[in-house]
């Protein structure tokens, strides 16, 4: 594909699989979860796995460094790395290779940092621990790395600590740590999730550049087809465990030869009808209002924002990391007052602080978290996940309780008989956006806060949580304000659009204003930045902005 089409398969893989079965404990069976997979990775090559939530994608990715989740096992087959048994070495040999050797970029980086300690520390561990290089000297690689992935303020951004971090930014940074030891194989598990589209592709970039200068072979899990289509040489394609088919990067996405893949490339073809106008006379649901917000003592992250949501529509907010996004969100849910202006519930004010609102108002203004994983508690069942704001909020307990959150379980489309006593644990991904969505629902408010909802899900699933969320919106006319870094999600489901740029709203309008030229220049960024299904689309993006290689990529602004 793209640049790095030269990198040859001869010689010896690094990686080989063969006849790999791994099976997950359910109860007292064990049931399958990989069916006999074959793979062969080449230093300097790129294996992207595609596939649906649940086809294996990560389960493999971890099986090439000879690693199972808890309550999975290894049934059969062989994997070898650089002609070493992974599954005859011992534990000591194995961590050897972890980290040093063998690298891995987890999804969630929010679940991946240890909260107590600052980045730059957990940073260094790796490269102190395996002798690649002291601590001081790890330090000063982490800021280089810093600045090549293109982290603001690259020389103090690693001593804040995790929570004080974007959820882009934290996801750089454990891919920075990843790159620490300069390892053979990096285990990329959908890298670019919490990533907007304008970092996305200087961290694309960027990890395109580190692979090539130190032949690194990669395997890079995503549901995102168009960003597999920059980053991969080859594309392997998985379906409950499967093997669907394999083949180069271009030919897979011209020529796909099983009808599963062809499904795969033509979704996201939802997309909400056009509806007529707010009526000039008609109350907002909330209003935004001339709100200016700050963390602390900090400078101004929000700055004069005001926009409306009206009930049955969905505005979606859209901008870079570091926008105010979030921060907008938080002003509405009380747990940020701001400095200026007022968020208004149906034409009256709110309390600034959630500790001063009514229970009415609290039930009233709900949200749903980007990532369920840590959104929900791993030791409660999920009929108390739901039943506790349905107690909480309406006074239900006992045997109506339970049979409300029967009701809300079948709204989001889940099965209460199999699904009351199971924990989030034994859930998919799509599951748990599923019950964040009922426990949402539980307290019948009539505006909800959707946080980047979708970006941690594949595309089928990503369409099934939209359309499901349109279709509760046209039942109990519910009204939405989107997260969001995903255009594709913003043309399926938005009424009107909110562009943010540095705390300031830059453009505002109805979809379909928003998406005709012409634009404001930074939604023209926003707008040319969104991945195609063209394995030259990164290369033809950057040498229009005015970058003359790759590497020049993630040191480059693209103002």
């Amino acid at each position: 594909m793209n640049q790095r089409s030269s990198t040859s398969r001869s010689g010896q893989p690094l990686v080989k699989i063969r006849n790999l079965h791994i099976e997950g404990r359910a109860d007292e069976e064990w049931l399958p979860i990989i069916n006999g997979i074959d793979l062969d990775l080449y230093p300097g090559r790129v294996l992207g796995l595609i596939g649906e939530s649940g086809a294996g994608k990560s389960t493999l990715g971890l099986a090439a460094m000879g690693f199972t989740r808890d309550g999975c096992r290894i049934s059969g087959g062989s994997i070898e790395f650089g002609g070493i048994d992974l599954l005859a070495i011992t534990k000591a040999q194995r961590r050897a290779l972890l980290g040093k050797r063998i690298a891995y970029v987890a999804q969630s980086a929010a679940a991946s940092f240890n909260p107590a300690h600052k980045i730059i520390n957990q940073h260094t561990e790796a490269p102190a621990y395996h002798g690649v290089m002291s601590k001081a000297q790890s330090q000063e690689d982490g800021i280089d790395l810093y600045r090549r992935l293109r982290l603001p303020d690259p020389e103090q951004i690693g001593f804040r600590y995790p929570h004080q971090v974007s959820g882009g930014q934290l996801q750089r940074a454990m891919t920075a740590m990843a790159m620490s030891c300069r390892p053979d194989l990096i285990i990329f598990d959908e890298p670019t999730t919490a990533l907007d589209v304008t970092t996305q592709i200087e961290v694309l970039a960027a990890i395109r550049d580190i692979v090539e200068q130190f032949g690194t072979a990669a395997i890079y899990i995503t549901h995102d087809l168009a960003v597999v289509a920059q980053m991969a040489d080859d594309i392997k394609v998985l379906l409950r465990g499967d093997e669907v088919e394999q083949s180069d990067t271009r030919t897979m996405l011209t020529d796909p030869k099983q009808e599963y893949t062809k499904s795969l490339w033509a979704v996201r073809g939802f997309q909400r009808p056009i509806k007529p106008a707010v009526e000039s006379a008609s109350v907002p649901v909330v209003t935004v209002d001339h709100i200016t917000a700050a963390y602390g003592r900090s400078e101004d992250v929000l700055n004069n924002v005001s926009f409306d949501v009206h009930r049955g529509r969905t505005v979606a907010v859209v901008g870079e990391s570091g926008s105010g996004k979030s921060t907008v969100a938080r002003c509405i849910m009380g747990l940020l007052p701001p400095k200026k202006g007022a968020v208004l519930f149906n034409g009256t004010a709110l309390p600034v602080s959630y500790k001063k609102r009514t229970k009415d108002q609290l039930r009233q203004v709900q949200m749903i978290y980007q990532m369920a994983d840590t959104a929900l508690n791993p030791r409660i069942q999920i009929k108390d996940i739901i039943g506790r704001p349905v107690e909480f909020y309406m006074g239900l307990k006992g045997r109506e309780r339970d049979q409300r959150v029967e009701q809300l379980l079948e709204q989001i489309e889940l099965d209460p008989g199999q699904y009351m006593q199971r924990l989030p644990g034994e859930l998919s991904g799509g599951q748990k956006q599923r019950i964040g969505i009922a426990r949402a629902l539980a307290a019948e408010p009539e505006f909800i806060i959707c946080d980047e909802i979708t970006s941690a899900l594949d595309q089928l699933v990503a369409e099934g949580i939209l359309r499901l969320l349109a279709k509760l919106q046209d039942e109990l006319g519910l009204a939405y304000m989107f997260i969001t870094h995903d255009l594709a999600t913003v043309r399926a489901i938005a009424d009107e659009v909110v562009v943010m740029k540095e705390g300031v709203v830059v453009e505002a309008g109805p979809k379909q204003e928003m998406f005709t030229p012409p634009h404001h220049p930074y939604t023209d960024l926003l707008l040319s930045s969104v991945p195609e299904m063209d394995p030259d689309w990164l290369s033809r993006v950057l040498a229009d902005r005015g970058v003359d290689n790759i590497g020049d990529a993630a040191m480059a602004r693209m103002d």
